[in-house]
């Protein structure tokens, strides 16, 4: 269902603001439809598993690492890292590639940055395709680390145990300040959120889970998340639901799993409302997993279609 997986043919490494060099790949075909593979996270960094929805032979596929995220260095770092700067650099990553505009795509926090792009700079955007928007509102945040009930009670109690009782009822500012602390809190909460995230995006606890390097990463990818999200990503003023107001009229699909328990439905229909151009698509049964058989299906379908 998936293309199978190409290694890029140029790699990139892009000074920028605060010290900051961005990784960047390109991958494809060198003289396809440019398109740009936003991440989620925030602080998750790219991987060869998101263009594998794109066929090599008809895209130019430009997969970024955002700041403090993934290859880009210094990994983990929260210095002049705001949406602002992840909108700005997007920019300067599209003209050092001397691409005139590009398809954008994103799921999860990479719609969400998507959008903010989109918005900001609309005459560079040829199309958007957005798999579980999340809109980054109270709400959005908040449910995250609220209480569960039914099949995800015990995994929520495992988490919460991370905290002292007089401190869930705040558990982002808890979890945000642990990850700062000393290298083996920062590694039990980290392995907390990932069990956590984990067991909503899938149903189910993956194996194996993260140790050594690959943990010491996971604490990187949720200092840089719990950064944003204290913050609301930086999308209050104005939301990003009024941005919407400011999208290119281009071909828009917004996808999302009827059962995501991480990013709800409910965003991408409000996304969708302020879209009269735009569709939506809701895939039954779905949930926050792009990999998802139907919502895989949808992503390739899509793309496929955009660029025959």
């Amino acid at each position: 269902m998936l293309y199978a997986e190409t290694a890029p043919y140029r790699v990139h490494a892009l000074h920028v603001s605060g010290g900051h060099v961005l990784h960047v790949e390109e991958s494809g075909h060198p003289d396809g439809i440019a398109a740009v593979v936003l991440h989620g996270g925030p602080g998750s960094g790219s991987s060869p598993l998101l263009r594998r929805f794109l066929d090599p032979a008809r895209f130019r596929i430009v997969s970024p690492d955002q700041r403090g995220a993934g290859r880009s260095q210094p990994r983990g770092s929260i210095v002049d890292n705001t949406t602002d700067h992840l909108v700005a650099d997007l920019e300067t990553v599209r003209e050092a590639l001397g691409i005139d505009r590009w398809l954008v795509v994103g799921g999860s926090w990479g719609a969400t940055l998507a959008l903010a792009y989109a918005a900001a700079h609309f005459g560079a955007v040829t199309g958007l395709l957005l798999r579980a928007t999340f809109l980054a509102r109270e709400q959005d945040i908040a449910g995250f680390f609220q209480p569960r009930d039914g099949e995800h009670a015990e995994a929520w109690t495992q988490f919460a145990a991370v905290a002292p009782a007089d401190q869930r009822h705040a558990l982002l500012p808890f979890l945000a300040r642990g990850l700062a602390a000393d290298a083996d809190t920062a590694r039990r909460l980290a392995l907390a959120w990932w069990r956590w995230e984990s067991t909503l995006a899938t149903g189910t606890l993956a194996q194996p889970e993260p140790s050594g390097a690959a943990l010491d990463a996971q604490v990187d990818r949720y200092r840089v998340q719990s950064h944003y999200l204290l913050h609301r990503c930086w999308l209050d003023a104005p939301p990003l639901l009024d941005r919407c107001d400011r999208l290119p009229v281009v071909p828009t699909l917004l996808l999302h799993g009827t059962e995501d328990r991480i990013c709800r439905p409910e965003a991408s229909v409000a996304v969708h409302g302020r879209l009269p151009h735009g569709r939506l698509r809701l895939v039954e049964g779905a949930g926050h997993d792009p990999t998802h058989p139907a919502m895989a299906q949808a992503m390739v379908e899509t793309l496929d279609g955009w660029s025959s």
